[in-house]
């Protein structure tokens, strides 16, 4: 119970030093926003990956940070960026489904993801390969493959060339 609590405080914390910070403000102005994260030079990659890969698997679409990089930075930074991003992202979410909120995430998974339960303890690597080629990265499929029996490793592994041929494509 204290790690979950420790959890939320952490979230509660980075949206509050986010709102002090002006971070919320400068998203209203997109040009202001690239502007400024280009000038920070390797902090502004490290903003950018922060925030994806907490914002994402709670409810903000990994497209608009996908589309947005490459119209930010070259298309080489873009997919390194959005790499990084979206692997934080599915980890971040796997950690959350399978460590905090198990029991919770498992009562509104789709009924449709839970139909590859079956192939995942056949085949896990290949699955995530072919579900992350096919549905990307929707927050319901990190949080379904958290309280799968796929292993933490191979979740990422899975993930991670699942990702490539879409996130070269948009970038």
């Amino acid at each position: 119970m204290r790690a979950k609590v420790a959890v939320v405080a952490v979230v509660l914390l980075v949206l509050a030093a986010a709102w002090y910070f002006g971070v919320f403000a400068q998203v209203a102005a997109p040009r202001t926003l690239a502007t400024s994260l280009v000038s920070m030079g390797a902090w502004g990659y490290l903003a950018f990956i922060v925030t994806y890969a907490v914002l994402q698997p709670f409810g903000v679409p990994g497209t608009v940070f996908v589309v947005a990089a490459p119209l930010i930075w070259p298309w080489q930074t873009a997919f390194g960026l959005s790499m990084v991003g979206t692997m934080g992202a599915s980890v971040i979410g796997f950690s959350f489904a399978r460590f905090v909120a198990r029991e919770w995430v498992s009562a509104r998974i789709p009924a449709r993801l839970k139909a590859y339960d079956a192939s995942l303890e056949r085949s896990a690597f290949s699955t995530v390969v072919v579900l992350r080629l096919i549905l990307w990265m929707p927050q319901a499929l990190h949080f379904f493959f958290g309280v799968s029996k796929v292993k933490a490793s191979t979740h990422f592994w899975g993930s991670l060339v699942g990702y490539v041929p879409p996130l070269l494509a948009v970038s």
